[in-house]
């Protein structure tokens, strides 16, 4: 999406659609009708309307239109929707395009609002990671990390002990994934991971004492830091902790395609919201372990993090409705108990606690996870800046060359510098 390009787009997109698929109640009869749109599938919609329902209940002269979309093509057709002046009330946020329409004044600031959303029950962490300057512009749907799992089934059938997951380094990793290959006689790998996963990278490069993106929005990290990162997936590779070059990559991406459900690998990264897919798939004998190097190295890396943002157009006609709504869908723990994790653990601390004995116990592995790393001092998540999704796909492409050997650790660091700072303008 380029919003540079939304006023220039209006006229010939007036007459489109809106772009999104879905329903919801139709607002016919008079009272207010919100229009709120996300991304997901039947199944997070159905979630959704019941916690609407719930609400609506509360507030009969309020509906709420709803419209939902595939995660792949809502980006755009988001843009297309405030191209055409037909922007929704509410709306899902990408956390890679909070700037883009916050820097342009598309986006109601939440904490201007005197109070309409109350916002102090979240974590500093929570609150910031749609905080730009001293304006909020939206409010985590849920929230989540990243975490190693372990497959339990395999440490025991090989005699190889899981590592302490609180205190573990990327040694220890290294050494725990090699023996898991060493035992197996090479019939399982100990460890998958990526190193053209933005998520991990932003993790390691904390714990080196640096910030991937800063708080202005720019490149923080060094040369010298992300020519490690590289190196030692070719080390790890080398010494057969990780699979080959190329070993998963016909793979596809649900939990159920994954190397650690088919028994390929003994431990993997994964978004802590998913924990409980991946149990299922994986057989239900996985221990959730937090990244390594989180006491071992310079600082903290890991931090709370959203897979997506509720936000609120800034021109929209029923403020008081929809912040309402906002803060129904945030604080209201009969809400979140009709919508579940679908979109991660519950990003009020008291409501995740009140919502956590109605949950699967996988669930409530994920959200005790969550619960506890919020009480922690973690580093701050800045919002990501505008070009950021393009340096996720050119360090994907990096990484790729890097692991096939037609690049060093060394020129993959410095052609993820060169093109980061290209797509931010520097």
């Amino acid at each position: 999406m380029r919003m540079t390009g939304l006023s220039a787009m209006t006229l010939g997109l007036a007459a489109c659609g809106r772009g999104f698929g879905g329903g919801g109640d139709a607002g016919a009869g008079g009272g207010v009708q919100l229009d709120m749109v996300w991304w997901g599938d039947a199944t997070r919609a159905k979630k959704t309307q019941a916690a609407l329902d719930i609400f609506k209940r509360a507030n009969p002269g309020v509906t709420v239109r709803t419209e939902y979309q595939d995660s792949g093509p809502y980006k755009d057709k988001l843009a297309t929707r405030f191209a055409a002046g037909d922007p929704p009330d509410l709306m899902m946020m990408r956390i890679d395009s909070l700037r883009e329409y916050a820097d342009r004044g598309a986006l109601l600031d939440i904490r201007a609002q005197s109070g309409a959303v109350d916002v102090t029950g979240l974590s500093e962490s929570a609150r910031n990671l749609a905080t730009v300057g001293d304006k909020m512009y939206g409010i985590p749907s849920g929230l989540n990390t990243i975490g190693f799992v372990v497959n339990k089934t395999l440490t025991d059938q090989y005699g190889v002990r899981i590592p302490d997951g609180n205190t573990w380094s990327w040694q220890d990793l290294s050494a725990f994934a090699k023996e898991i290959t060493e035992a197996s006689g090479g019939k399982v790998y100990g460890a998958h991971f990526e190193a053209g996963t933005l998520a991990n990278l932003i993790v390691y490069v904390r714990q080196r004492g640096e910030d991937f993106y800063t708080a202005d929005g720019g490149l923080g990290v060094t040369e010298a830091t992300l020519t490690d990162w590289f190196a030692m997936f070719r080390t790890m590779r080398a010494e057969g902790a990780l699979p080959p070059a190329g070993f998963v990559e016909n793979l596809g991406s649900s939990a159920e395609q994954s190397p650690l459900a088919k028994g390929q690998v003994a431990a993997q990264i994964i978004p802590t919201n998913n924990f409980a897919v991946n149990q299922s798939a994986a057989g239900g004998n996985l221990a959730l372990l937090r990244v390594p190097g989180e006491t071992t190295e310079k600082r903290r890396g890991q931090s709370i993090d959203t897979p997506a943002l509720w936000s609120v157009a800034a021109g929209t006609e029923h403020r008081q409705e929809v912040l309402k709504l906002l803060d129904f869908l945030i604080n209201d723990p009969e809400a979140s108990k009709a919508t579940g994790t679908t979109r991660g653990v519950p990003a009020n601390p008291a409501v995740a606690d009140a919502v956590k004995p109605t949950l699967s116990p996988d669930d409530q592995i994920a959200t005790d996870y969550l619960v506890s790393l919020q009480k922690e001092e973690l580093p701050r998540a800045y919002p990501l800046p505008p070009g950021s999704s393009g340096i996720a796909a050119d360090l994907l492409t990096i990484a790729t060359e890097v692991e096939f050997r037609r690049q060093t650790p060394e020129q993959g660091a410095k052609a993820l510098l060169e093109s980061g700072r290209k797509a931010l303008g520097g």
